[in-house]
């Protein structure tokens, strides 16, 4: 009505008493207010500044992981990749084909025993060296810290190239370094031109585990330092009028209060030497002898070897995923059960 008696008069309409007129973008603040009084309400603002990083991680990581696991139940190979065949759904067949190969379980063996030996290895050597880099001083500490990490900022590919090279049978530092011991002490192996990747999984082990304690403890004796560096000093300095060893020092005192710490370190250590995979392929010539596989080369030679086969290679990885997830899982659950983690 007030529209028709504007536009006959020529003149606008009157407002009613005390109505304001509409300011704009009125209308957006209000839904702005609402919006933000929603999200208070709620408590949801750290969501919303999460969700970008959380797409990220969902599209490289989880649609990867939904292939992989459609894939595991399928015939999935090049005639399937090219478009030649249509998929073939198989069930099980992936995962039972899996568990009745022995090169599996050689690998698995493989990979546990591994994990075995160099995961105390590297705890003990990088603690030993973080014990002693705190009893250096600030500037040699430092300096001998910077020194350890480059083996630790090594990449993987370089530092395998590198072991190679040393134990190398034409020329390597290693065979020409035995050679040249009295046999009493190296026995009576020849030395000279030994081959350490094709005598047998234990000598490609070992140059695998010289390797890896070569390039993991220095991240351990840093992480150490640092937690060291934690500690009030005058728990030593009543330790020390109590007549405590070091020994005992470090049991009574290091260890309770970095015990979380080394956990930590326990667990990455173990995740860490499970997925070696670049060394090993390189050290043992891959595709060399399957008695040296591990998970993760066995891994790749179920899914990229000739003929390929994509979906027995995702099945193993969901099996290797799984393995791993159990361990950390009931490794976690046993530390918070003891209180060592909250």
């Amino acid at each position: 009505m007030a529209d028709t008696v504007q536009r006959r008069s020529g003149r606008p309409a009157l407002r009613p008493p005390g109505q304001r007129p509409a300011r704009p973008g009125a209308t957006s603040q209000s839904a702005q207010a609402r919006a933000a009084a929603f999200i208070r309400r709620h408590k949801i603002a750290p969501y919303l500044l999460l969700a970008p990083a959380l797409i990220g991680i969902a599209l490289v990581l989880l649609w990867p992981l939904v292939q992989v696991a459609l894939y595991s139940f399928q015939n999935y190979g090049l005639p399937q990749l090219t478009g030649a065949a249509p998929t073939q759904w198989a069930g099980l067949a992936n995962f039972t084909s899996t568990f009745a190969d022995p090169e599996f379980w050689v690998a698995l063996r493989n990979t546990v025993m591994f994990a075995v030996v160099i995961v105390p290895l590297t705890l003990i050597i990088g603690t030993l060296i973080g014990l002693l880099l705190n009893h250096l001083g600030r500037k040699m500490a430092a300096f001998v810290s910077a020194a350890a990490l480059l083996a630790w900022a090594t990449p993987p590919t370089a530092g395998a190239v590198l072991f190679y090279w040393l134990f190398n049978p034409d020329g390597g530092l290693v065979d020409w370094s035995l050679s040249r011991l009295p046999h009493w002490l190296v026995g009576s192996t020849n030395w000279a031109q030994y081959n350490w990747t094709t005598n047998g999984a234990l000598q490609v082990y070992t140059v695998l585990t010289l390797l890896v304690l070569w390039t993991s403890f220095p991240f351990i004796a840093v992480t150490v330092l640092a937690g060291l560096k934690t500690i009030p000093a005058d728990l030593y300095e009543a330790a020390c009028i109590d007549g405590a060893s070091r020994w005992r020092m470090f049991w009574r005192v290091t260890f309770p209060l970095m015990k979380p710490i080394f956990l930590v370190l326990l667990l990455l250590s173990v995740i860490w030497d499970f997925n070696i995979f670049n060394q090993i392929y390189l050290i043992s010539g891959f595709p060399g002898n399957q008695n040296e596989y591990n998970l993760s080369l066995y891994m790749y030679d179920k899914a990229f070897g000739f003929p390929p086969s994509y979906g027995l290679g995702g099945a193993l990885a969901l099996i290797f995923a799984a393995i791993v997830l159990v361990i950390t899982v009931g490794y976690v659950r046993a530390s918070v059960r003891q209180g060592a983690l909250t």
